[in-house]
């Protein structure tokens, strides 16, 4: 490969050719190129965090440091700078001897909604001769989307829940036609991030929900296998397999929980077994569990007659 002498490259007040890593000292056999590593950057915004990143990277390490302007794009963004975002620098730094660096990225907490999609445009201030355009076309820029993040405590997944499902649409209960019901849900006692949710889909029988804490930004809901949803001849009028009507979640779409708005989506796989034998699967059903207050569980009970094994006046 053609070897290629670099020198170091300036920011947006003074940008210098460049083709590589060349301070007098080593030279490269590889192409120096800059860019982000991806067109779509994501994050979250919390209140006790100050900053969330979004990565430049180059090609090869140098043994300078490379400093690179970055611009914000306003054209077709939905985010005002100085009022939902800032950022930390205009320019961004790739110390010597690495090939990494971030451009921090700070959301003003209080001006975020719940229910906010933000987004603006990021482009690195570069040398042509070190931007990818052959491979990576449009890698200089980025476009940042950032929503507003919480923490979730002891108490935001329990107390009264509204449960909408669409499995109680296709398969409602003989004893109640209803697909929207209300539901008792507490934490459970032993095991850690784990719901309770009391008379789920069917009066009496209790299923838990998990929620995956690991990434912030990817809230998974997890479910045991085989958990007991109800049995059939309530809900099929008759007996296919060994009178008990499975469920767990459905491994071809995504569940999650919204902490700020305190909602999850379910999608459940309902299936039939026979002594632990698969006989036939149901299908995979989408719920909706919405977390209410007392008082407003009380509401919907006392004027919109919303069914459920449990009635929150009772719990007053």
């Amino acid at each position: 490969m053609r070897r290629i002498t670099a020198m170091l490259f300036a920011t947006a007040a003074a940008l210098l050719s460049a083709v590589g890593c060349d301070s007098g000292k080593t030279t490269y056999s590889d192409a120096e190129y800059i860019m982000f590593t991806d067109t779509l950057s994501t994050g979250m915004v919390f209140p006790d965090e100050e900053y969330f990143t979004v990565p430049v990277a180059s090609t090869v390490a140098c043994d300078y440091d490379r400093t690179i302007g970055v611009e914000v794009i306003d054209r077709g963004s939905n985010a005002i700078e100085g009022y939902h975002y800032r950022l930390r620098s205009n320019t961004v730094t790739i110390k010597a001897g690495e090939r990494t660096a971030n451009v921090e990225v700070a959301g003003i907490y209080d001006h975020i909604e719940a229910t906010d999609s933000l987004g603006f445009k990021l482009k690195l201030v570069m040398p042509e001769q070190v931007k990818w355009d052959d491979l990576y076309e449009g890698y200089d820029q980025t476009d940042v989307v950032f929503y507003k993040g919480c923490r979730c405590e002891d108490d935001t997944f329990t107390g009264w829940c509204v449960v909408t499902s669409m499995l109680l649409y296709s398969y409602p209960s003989a004893l109640d036609m209803n697909y929207q019901r209300l539901i008792l849900t507490e934490k459970h006692p032993t095991e850690p991030n784990t719901i309770i949710l009391h008379d789920f889909l069917y009066d009496g029988y209790d299923v838990t929900m998990r929620l995956n804490m690991e990434d912030p930004e990817d809230p998974v809901v997890e479910m045991d296998e085989d958990q007991v949803l109800s049995d059939e001849q309530t809900v099929f009028g008759q007996i296919n397999a060994d009178d008990r009507i499975l469920g767990t979640v459905s491994p071809n779409n995504y569940s999650y929980y919204n902490t700020c708005q305190r909602f999850a989506a379910i999608w459940l796989y309902v299936y039939l077994k026979d002594m632990d034998t698969m006989v036939g699967t149901v299908g995979d059903y989408y719920n909706i569990l919405e977390w209410v207050s007392l008082e407003e569980a009380v509401r919907l009970k006392q004027e919109e007659n919303m069914s459920g094994a449990r009635d929150p006046r009772d719990y007053m």
